[in-house]
């Protein structure tokens, strides 16, 4: 079964080539997570996540609250190995797959059929599967002739229904998404809103970062609440949402 255990996990960015001082000052003045301090070599290092000690098990749906700069999209990515940690021990058991940045490898040149393609077997998908997905996902994308156009030439909607409808092609164990609701027209959201629960009930564990208390509340048993780049809660979806509102 898929899981996932961080101990003790830090994430830090160092920053170079600026002066520490006027840097430093407007970090602490403008930023809203994460703290800043300097390393031995007298680098800035801006700390996105601080001490990350969870376990995230097999039926778990976690919703990450937050507020903006709190450590949310840096989790996820962490869990996406697209960061690696500073300090800790990250465990992950199953496959990851993160819906984090829908357009990522979108090739405006490439027809919607040809970026099909081409992002399925980025997603991990074999021609094969994809050959047999192919029709179910330009159906979902309601784009009719338009596929067989280069990318160019979509406007900015019909592209996030190409790189939707792909990027739910997947059949994920481990599934990660950052604010990937909303885009779109309604007949469209509706049909990718049902698209998504299927690929929820599919997941063994889902992450899902939002600002939305509606979709935390209908899709997640659990809520991560982060502060600072610090775990302030985890447990409930009612008594994080509470906490989250009393600031």
């Amino acid at each position: 079964m898929a899981l996932v255990e961080l101990k003790n996990i830090c994430v830090d960015f160092p920053i170079y080539n600026v002066n520490s001082r006027s840097l430093k000052k407007n970090f602490l003045r403008l930023a809203t997570g994460g703290s800043v301090s300097k390393d031995a070599n007298q680098h800035i290092v801006v700390r996105s996540l601080n001490q990350i000690s969870l376990s995230i098990k097999h039926g778990d749906r976690v919703g990450l609250i937050g507020h903006n700069g709190s450590g949310k999209s840096t989790l996820l990515r962490l869990l996406a190995r697209i960061y690696e940690p500073t300090e800790g021990r990250l465990k992950i058991k199953g496959n990851v797959s993160p819906m984090l940045d829908l357009m990522s490898g979108m090739e405006a040149e490439f027809t919607g059929y040809e970026n099909i393609t081409m992002r399925g077997i980025v997603l991990g998908l074999t021609p094969n599967q994809i050959k047999k997905q192919i029709h179910e996902i330009a159906e979902l994308t309601g784009l009719g002739d338009y596929l067989n156009m280069p990318v160019r030439t979509y406007s900015s909607g019909m592209r996030v229904r190409l790189a939707f409808a792909i990027s739910t092609s997947i059949k994920p164990e481990i599934l990660l998404i950052d604010e990937i609701f909303g885009a779109g027209d309604a007949d469209f959201m509706e049909k990718a809103r049902d698209r998504m629960v299927s690929l929820l009930n599919q997941s063994s564990i889902v992450v899902i970062a939002t600002h939305s208390d509606e979709l935390i509340q209908e899709f997640c048993n659990k809520a991560l609440l982060l502060e600072g780049g610090c775990i302030k809660y985890f447990g409930t979806v009612d008594e994080a949402l509470n906490l989250y509102h009393k600031k």
